[in-house]
């Protein structure tokens, strides 16, 4: 009843969002239409259009930073995408892009919003095969539309809270500290000047601190109200990717979720390291067993951690749950084979990652996005 209630409100604080962007865009247009020959109206109108412009819903796009593979590029990967998605019983994604972060998530673009599944490759080296099942099975399943925050009405409202909020921020720089000295020629009027700037720069803050304040009010609100079925929809997830995987899987892949700082700050080392000892190579290409020493790295830290018997699970909560249910065997299983068919697959998109991290640097280590 409260996952009902929480939905049901959370749809209609999104349809007033989207209401509200409507008729701020309509009024703009019409004060500045009918207002024309006035000078107040048409003002009151671009102000009114600047919100409805940051409140505009946004169409999700690609990241254009990342390499993006579709299925006649990587069929191997995508035949295994789409027997998870099968097996969950969600829409296998249109697309597949391979990012620099220890994560798995989905994300959604263009008008249709079609489904892009974003592998994190540092994940990627560190899980085994099983648990790199488990890791896409969940990230899948949690983006279904039973979550309530995946689907378009509720995620387009607050994409545009969180991008509006984000727009209409106070610009901090726009201040000038001016000690002038009292023999300079035109202080005086140089220092009225900045006190000017800076009232009106006060003014400027304090009036976009109140949509500021609206939209992060309503985003929190609505997080807070989509959290009950947001919270069905990961256990739901961990199900299914005890089925699709095995549970044993399932419950390996949440413990390694620790693994991510470690397996971060290896690569920073190992970026460090290349940049250090081959300086003059162009480019600093990256070394050829980059993620294969990723992989051995995390292979170690998993052993130290099994073997510390004092050491808690990531979240212990759900792989009690996990333990406590049956135990399902694989569904879908990667074999060597297919690994080494997609290994063959992701060659040249793991380079171009590496050249990015080479370049960047490593991101902050992050708990894996589809196992939260």
């Amino acid at each position: 009843m409260r996952v009902r209630t929480g939905t049901a409100a959370a749809y209609a604080v999104a349809g007033l969002v989207h209401l509200v962007t409507a008729v701020l865009f309509v009024g703009s247009v019409l004060l500045i239409v009918i207002g024309f020959d006035t000078v107040v109206q048409p003002m009151m109108g671009l102000v009114l259009l600047g919100l409805a412009l940051a409140l505009r819903p946004r169409i999700g796009q690609l990241n254009p930073d990342l390499p993006t593979l579709r299925e006649a590029d990587a069929p191997a990967l995508f035949d295994l995408v789409g027997g998870i998605a099968d097996t969950c019983g969600v829409r296998a994604p249109d697309a597949v892009q391979l990012a620099p972060e220890f994560s798995v998530a989905v994300t959604h673009y263009g008008f249709s919003r079609k489904r892009c599944l974003v592998i994190g490759l540092p994940l990627w080296a560190a899980y085994p095969p099983q648990q790199r099942v488990a890791a896409i099975a969940h990230a899948l399943a949690y983006a279904a539309p039973r979550n309530v925050r995946s689907r378009a009405f509720v995620a387009m409202a607050l994409e545009s809270l969180t991008a509006g909020s984000w727009t209409v921020r106070a610009n901090e720089t726009a201040h000038i500290s001016w000690n002038p000295s009292l023999l300079a020629f035109g202080a005086e009027d140089v220092a009225l000047g900045a006190r000017s700037f800076n009232i009106r720069g006060k003014v400027s803050e304090w009036v976009l601190w109140i949509p500021r304040t609206a939209m992060a009010a309503t985003a929190r609100l609505l997080l807070w109200l989509t959290l009950p079925a947001t919270r069905g929809a990961l256990l739901e997830a961990d199900d299914a990717a005890a089925r699709t995987a095995s549970s044993e899987a399932a419950v390996a892949a949440l413990n390694d979720q620790d693994l991510a700082r470690p397996v971060c700050i290896e690569a920073h080392r190992l970026v460090i390291e290349t940049k250090t000892l081959a300086p003059r190579r162009a480019g600093a290409a990256p070394q050829q067993d980059f993620w294969e020493s990723l992989a051995r790295q995390a292979a170690r830290l998993r052993e130290q951690r099994d073997g510390d018997a004092t050491r808690g699970h990531a979240d212990a909560s759900r792989v009690a749950r996990l333990s406590a249910e049956p135990m399902h065997l694989a569904a879908v299983t990667l074999d060597e084979p297919g690994s080494t068919r997609i290994a063959a697959e992701l060659r040249l998109p793991e380079m171009a990652v590496a050249d990015r991290m080479m370049r960047d640097g490593v991101a902050g280590a992050q708990q894996p996005t589809a196992l939260r």
